[in-house]
């Protein structure tokens, strides 16, 4: 017996060593040497904190820092990412398991009753008498019964192995190995886009609390020309017509005033939620906004085949579904278990584990499918255009990413060249809001010429605000889009 289990253990090592189906190699990607936006674009203020930090930290805010940790602790789209991360892990030790072979143990009390009856006559002897001292030789009969009860004990053991002699077992556990990391590569890019929304939505906040500051500086302003408006009316050298307009300009500074604090709430409110708390229980005090946009190189277009989670997320599901045109090439041949049991069974507990009552089996079996209707070459197939749309997947996901890169590099091209036209339009606005006002005091110009320079100005500055915030906003797309300083080198190993 020993020899069959040595033969049968040596012949299926030999067969385990071959794994059907394609073994995985990325599809190359031709990418430019360069961004074409890229030549004529400088960043600003590079910085290497994404080199040595969270990317975030480029922009040297305190508060902004506070919020991206809690960001990474408290988001409910990063916790459900996580779980579905644990999940994917489960699956791939589950399909490692598959390697072992599985024992079974059983042990069982079995008690039976069997039951008879039967009639046994009996024959009086002639010293008998009856009634009446008359002899008799009477019959006499009587049914007797009897119980039979016995008990079983057994137990056992029983091992079932299936070898995987064509990888079936291997391509799984390949494959779902790739779909644990991609699903960490998908929670690295839930981290990233969380982080980017928080960033994006809290310099849009610092932008509101700008515009407020600006408007209670023009309210202030057109106050003080309302009180010259309205002395000069008293002393007679204005119209009460300036007057009028003084106010009119006014109202609707303060009504722009007023609708400033919608935006700036609703920001708020966003920001409570990406970082999971309830908006009554959030507030940001506000400061001074940034003056100066930092941002990052960025770099080389392949850079980006490693530095995106969402691209490390598409390459490892192709590589599942390669693996699953292995698993489905497998059912094409046979399967091969080792099946073995040992067990007791006796009628006394105390002597049941002994060879009288041993009962044993050891063998290998195969099984072969021999007529499914073409259902197996249908699952090659669709396993084969499953990986192909993987492929698609992966190329338009970097095209994606290239996309992006090249349009923030554009928009902070574009936007720097326009934040230094805006800044000399703010102070010729301020000037010549100043001037014109002198001359209304000096009763050279109408009050519409002090209007028309008022709001010149307001419009001047609220742009060069825009610039300024749209500017911030596109160095963290820029950022985001460059995989936010995340590699592919931190996807988990085996």
């Amino acid at each position: 017996m020993k020899r069959h289990c040595l033969g049968a253990l040596s012949l299926a090592a030999l067969l385990v060593s071959c794994a059907v189906g394609p073994d995985y190699k990325r599809p190359a990607f031709d990418t430019t040497p360069v961004f074409k936006e890229q030549p004529d674009w400088k960043p600003s203020e590079p910085a290497d904190a994404m080199t040595r930090g969270p990317w975030w930290q480029i922009f040297n805010d305190e508060t902004l820092d506070q919020l991206e940790d809690k960001v990474n602790i408290s988001n409910e789209n990063i916790k459900a990412a996580v779980a579905a991360y644990d999940q994917a892990k489960a699956l791939m030790d589950q399909a490692r398991a598959g390697f072992w072979p599985t024992v079974d143990g059983s042990a069982s009390r079995i008690r039976t009753s069997s039951g008879s009856g039967g009639i046994t006559t009996l024959t009086t002897s002639p010293g008998n008498t009856g009634t009446g001292g008359t002899p008799t030789s009477g019959v006499s009969t009587a049914i007797t019964t009897g119980t039979h009860t016995s008990t079983i004990d057994s137990v056992g053991l029983s091992v079932n192995w299936t070898l995987d002699i064509w990888g079936q077992i291997r391509r799984t556990v390949e494959s779902d190995k790739a779909s644990a990391q991609s699903s960490a590569a998908a929670l690295a890019a839930a981290r990233l886009s969380a982080q980017g929304t928080l960033a994006t939505d809290y310099f849009e906040l610092r932008a509101q609390d700008q515009l407020q500051k600006l408007l209670d500086d023009t309210v202030f302003a057109e106050q003080r020309s309302l009180k010259i408006t309205q002395s000069r009316y008293h002393y007679g050298v204005a119209a009460k017509a300036d007057v009028v307009s003084a106010e009119a300009q006014l109202l609707s500074s303060q009504a722009q005033q007023i609708n400033a604090h919608i935006q700036r709430a609703l920001l708020e409110h966003a920001i409570a939620v990406l970082i999971g708390e309830q908006p009554a229980a959030f507030t940001l005090v506000a400061t001074p906004m940034r003056s100066d946009v930092p941002t990052a190189p960025a770099g080389v277009p392949s850079a980006l085949l490693e530095r995106r989670p969402d691209v490390a997320q598409a390459e490892r599901k192709m590589a599942a579904a390669n693996a699953q045109i292995g698993v489905a090439k497998a059912a094409y041949f046979p399967s091969l278990t080792l099946s073995g049991s040992d067990q007791y069974s006796g009628s006394a507990w105390s002597h049941l584990i002994s060879l009288p009552n041993r009962t044993w089996s050891l063998g290998p079996s195969l099984a072969q499918t021999l007529f499914d209707a073409g259902a197996r070459g249908a699952q090659v197939r669709q396993a084969r255009a499953a990986y192909q749309a993987d492929v698609a997947s992966y190329r338009q996901t970097v095209l994606a990413g290239i996309e992006q890169v090249e349009d923030q590099i554009a928009t902070l091209r574009i936007l720097e060249q326009q934040a230094g036209v805006e800044d000399a339009a703010v102070k010729a606005a301020r000037e010549a809001e100043a001037l014109t006002l002198n001359q209304y005091k000096a009763g050279t110009v109408p009050y519409s010429s002090v209007i028309t320079a008022q709001t010149t100005r307001l419009s001047a500055e609220e742009t060069a605000l825009t610039v300024l915030s749209s500017r911030l906003q596109a160095s963290v797309a820029l950022i985001e889009a460059l995989g936010g300083g995340w590699s592919a080198t931190q996807l988990p190993g085996p």
